[in-house]
């Protein structure tokens, strides 16, 4: 800490979701880097104090000495920060497939992609903690894909980087190089007081050797030891949006939605329009659960995705024939009303479905805030959260 201030740094910024839990938790982000000008131009419009490093920049092209200079200014320090200085360093790299290995299919090696360049930056800074946080993907991929219609006798046992998880090993192994202490979890938003089912991989890396783990769930799905889940009528009740924006629906869309309730989806559908709604993915696999999907009042938003509108996610109001607002999507990922998104509507619901919801992550920031203060759980509660997330 510097002057009394929990310094963080935030990498993959986006719309600064994450960054505002980790504000509202304790600390203070002196510089990002994000790519979109867009999302940039967010950061800079809500927190003017960051404008020099809220500018749109690849972070292949970003020193740890630009991150560490930046931090010095934006704290008046009249110096640069040094390398241990920074309390905690966030992000979330894309880790999807990179490159493709002809008829073996897509590569999904995070040694190849932005994952590495957040292990520089770590490894340069030396921040007390770092958090990086995922899709829940990376759990089970593989390194390399090998296409279903050729495993099974007739072919060869999948090979080591082939098998589900192997991606995973990688971060990890990449992770554990630093020197640091790693935990990790999956995390349903849900749990942490989010009116919205997302789940997210969050990795917590801990330089000094402290026991980190994670805060302990404070709802439930089914409202037996803990208070139940919040639901989108809770989300919603007393949001002010008095210019709604959204992207309106085709009439063709329109013809079925007026057909359905409230918790209802193309299932729901007059046996003889089914077909003629779905169209080609009518027999295709899987639940097709989103498929003109009307929410519920009393449930959590299903994962706010980044087009809200479109046919296989879509975010039907409950009781208006409209899909979620900018400000409706907004508000279900916790973020706060008076919060500015700028750009298009097409790119405030990018920039919002990308985020991490802003609640989820100040009760993450919160627990490693607390431990930098020299609060440590206490020796109970370290035991029940190792036996759930320790590696």
């Amino acid at each position: 800490m510097i002057d009394g201030k929990a310094i963080s740094i935030s990498l993959f910024t986006g719309a600064f979701g994450l960054d505002l839990g980790m504000e509202q938790a304790g600390f203070h982000t002196v510089s990002v880097v994000e790519k979109d000008p867009d999302a940039t131009r967010t950061i800079a419009i809500n927190r003017p104090f960051l404008k020099e490093s809220a500018v749109p920049r690849e972070i292949e092209k970003v020193s740890s000495q630009e991150l560490l200079e930046e931090g010095g200014r934006v704290l008046n320090l009249g110096r640069v920060l040094r390398p241990g200085e920074v309390d905690l360093l966030t992000g979330g790299p894309p880790c999807q497939p990179f490159s493709t290995a002809g008829k073996r299919g897509s590569v999904m090696d995070p040694r190849g992609s932005l994952f590495m360049d957040f292990i520089r930056i770590v490894k340069e800074v030396q921040p007390r903690f770092f958090l990086m946080e995922n899709v829940r993907g990376l759990l089970s991929a593989p390194l390399r894909h090998r296409p279903i219609n050729q495993r099974g006798k007739n072919y060869p046992p999948l090979e080591p980087d082939e098998i589900a998880g192997a991606a995973l090993m990688v971060v990890l192994t990449e992770m554990n190089l630093l020197g640091y202490n790693i935990v990790y979890n999956l995390l349903e938003a849900a749990d942490y007081g989010v009116p919205q089912n997302r789940e997210r991989v969050v990795f917590i890396g801990s330089r000094d050797g402290e026991t980190a783990t994670f805060p302990l769930a404070k709802y439930s799905k089914d409202g037996q030891k803990l208070p139940k889940w919040l639901t989108l009528r809770d989300a919603l009740t007393g949001l002010v949006d008095p210019q709604p924006e959204f992207i309106a629906y085709s009439e063709n869309r329109l013809k079925f939605l007026r057909l359905l309730k409230a918790g209802q989806n193309w299932r729901h559908l007059p046996e003889e329009l089914k077909k003629e709604a779905m169209g080609g993915a009518y027999n295709s696999g899987g639940g097709k659960v989103g498929f003109y999907r009307r929410l519920s009042w009393d449930k959590p938003s299903p994962t706010i995705t980044t087009s809200p509108h479109q046919k296989a996610t879509d975010m039907c109001h409950p009781v208006e024939l409209r899909s979620l607002t900018v400000r409706e999507s907004a508000k279900i990922q916790t973020f706060p009303d008076d919060w500015i998104f700028y750009g298009s509507v097409t790119s405030k619901y990018k920039q919002i479905g990308n985020a991490v919801p802003v609640l989820l992550a100040k009760e993450i920031g919160t627990y490693l805030f607390n431990l930098i203060q020299g609060n440590k759980p206490k020796g109970k509660e370290i035991a029940e959260q190792l036996s759930l997330f320790s590696l």
